[in-house]
């Protein structure tokens, strides 16, 4: 009886350490889960970003504003002033 009662207390200790690494390694995996859902959410968030300019890209405000910024072009009835060094 006290060797069957030994086994038993010691499968006992041997399930509750199993548990207890188990709910450790859950707790490592519902953290990891955490982290990466974050980082889905801010890929989405740079998606959004990402089609938001593309779109913007493509429209006459930004050819107008490209060739403005980068070739120095103005429209026909446009009057620049610059300032001379002295």
């Amino acid at each position: 009886m006290l060797c069957i009662s030994l086994v038993v207390l010691l499968l006992l200790g041997i399930l509750l350490w199993q548990g207890n690494a188990l709910e450790q390694e859950l707790a490592a995996y519902q953290e990891q889960e955490r982290v990466l859902s974050r980082k889905v959410e801010e890929e989405k968030a740079r998606t959004q970003e990402i089609d938001g300019q593309k779109e913007y890209m493509q429209t006459d405000e930004y050819v107008e504003e490209a060739a403005r910024d980068r070739l120095g072009l103005v429209k026909d009835n446009e009057i620049i002033f610059r300032e001379t060094e002295e």
